[in-house]
């Protein structure tokens, strides 16, 4: 997998250093955790990975995107529907890279959303930055606190619920044989 791995310091309140392991996955890697391809796959790249508990989804939004052709011709804005597609991508992503590489990689089905709200629109130039936290994993189940920022700012936010699939995937590849 191509990645790369950068420590993090942070000091606690006694005074002691507690260094954190981050990494990043390139599209490569990407393209190697999720099933979602062109022009459905709506993560760049990841960074600041921190095991299972959190990372960060790039996405460069340019006019080229096919959305923008029909939302809307004469002020081109990103569906919010995709900002949570984003959110939940960058989630199941997280979910895959921290379970390691294996022969199939699992399918994340997207179980639930809620609390979601929009608060500025995403436009062409813009870089949104997929924001996820661990709130929760039991099983095979997961949920996620997710938001999606430009420049800093607050443009979506929602909590996500992901479960995590691999005897569905094996099944169909058996099929298909």
């Amino acid at each position: 997998m191509s990645e790369t791995s950068e420590t993090s310091s942070k000091t606690t309140s006694a005074g002691e250093e507690n260094k954190t392991e981050l990494s990043s996955a390139d599209i490569l890697s990407i393209l190697k955790l999720l099933p979602h391809r062109y022009p459905f796959l709506l993560v760049d790249r990841l960074k600041d990975i921190k095991e299972d508990q959190s990372c960060i989804g790039i996405k460069n939004v340019t006019i080229n995107e096919p959305f923008f052709q029909g939302h809307f011709p004469t002020f081109p804005i990103m569906p919010g529907v995709l900002l949570i597609e984003g959110m939940a991508q960058t989630a199941g992503a997280l979910c895959v890279h921290h379970m390691g590489e294996g022969k199939t990689p699992p399918i994340v089905y997207f179980m639930a959303i809620d609390r979601a709200k929009f608060r500025r629109p995403v436009v062409p130039g813009d870089t949104v930055e997929f924001h996820v936290e661990k709130k929760r994993h039991r099983g095979r189940v997961w949920r996620f606190y997710c938001e999606a920022k430009v420049d800093g700012k607050l443009v979506a936010e929602a909590e996500v619920s992901a479960m995590i699939t691999q005897a569905e995937v094996e099944e169909f590849q058996a099929r298909q044989r």
